[in-house]
């Protein structure tokens, strides 16, 4: 027998039950799920970048037992419950897909003879923003900003991309990538004046400037940074496990080894990837 959502919820309960639920799970709160919530969130892009799919139901479960369990959050202190939770989300999708449900309701569709491609992306995009910009103004409690709701605890790579990119919406942005680029050689040049004057902490200022505008480039090439990064990150591993398999083989321990011995091997696993693969 499948399970469903509904023995998912109760499991929950069950869980956080006072006299027959698990220690751990009685002990847990709002701030300590998040952290948790955070991994899991990271674990299901780690499956999808990896094209491991027969691994991404177990990962996107985890993630959704994330939400369940602020649903019993929610419950416990009378706040809201999942089914509010489902209902909040699909009232919000439905009044933010007018050209898909015109009257805001799932028996409101498209009319059969117009196709997806009719519907123009750009007027798509510009409608979704204008609501989601009436939805934050109702939330605010001071003026509203374009840059309200940006999560805080967003990777800092993210939240950068995030904000400029609210901010490029409004026409704070350059005209193209080669005015990106001329704002990272200017931050560049000034951390090496940092640097030369000595001042490390002014230094450190700049570092965070040049990785603001690095995130703009990819922004500007329709790249998510993060993603960029998590690439290179993999890159870098997959090129050192083949400089530590080469000097083991070699019987050279990694801390004996030069620079100029480990740059060799570097410059070998960077050849071996560009060989062609065959089947």
């Amino acid at each position: 027998m499948r399970h469903g959502i509904d023995d998912l919820l109760t499991l929950m309960q069950v869980l956080r039950n006072q006299e027959q639920g698990c220690p751990w799970d009685l002990q847990q709160n709002w701030d300590s799920i998040v952290p948790h919530t955070l991994e899991e969130a990271y674990e299901v892009a780690d499956a999808i970048e990896r094209r491991a799919f027969d691994e991404l139901p177990g990962e996107l479960g985890d993630l959704l037992f994330q939400v369940v369990y602020y649903a019993q959050f929610g419950a416990e202190e009378q706040r809201f419950d999942f089914a509010d939770i489902v209902d909040t989300l699909t009232a919000k999708m439905l009044r933010r897909h007018p050209h898909v449900f015109p009257e805001g309701t799932l028996a409101s569709r498209r009319p059969p003879g117009v196709s997806a491609e009719e519907v123009q992306t750009q007027q798509v995009n510009s409608r979704w923003e204008s609501l989601k910009a009436e939805e934050r103004a109702e939330r605010a409690i001071e003026a509203p900003s374009v840059l309200d709701d940006v999560p805080r605890t967003l990777p800092a790579l993210s939240r950068a991309a995030k904000l400029s990119k609210r901010a490029a919406r409004v026409g704070f942005d350059w005209p193209d990538a080669r005015g990106v680029i001329d704002k990272i050689r200017e931050e560049l040049a000034e951390v090496e004046e940092a640097l030369a004057a000595g001042d490390q902490q002014h230094a450190q200022e700049e570092v965070g400037d040049l990785l603001f505008a690095v995130t703009n480039l990819a922004r500007t090439l329709s790249a998510d940074p993060e993603q960029c990064l998590r690439a290179t990150n993999a890159k870098f591993e997959r090129r050192f496990r083949f400089v530590e398999r080469e000097l083991s083989a070699a019987q050279r321990p990694l801390t004996e080894a030069s620079l100029d011995e480990m740059e060799a091997h570097w410059q070998a696993a960077k050849a071996e990837e560009k060989q062609p693969t065959h089947p």
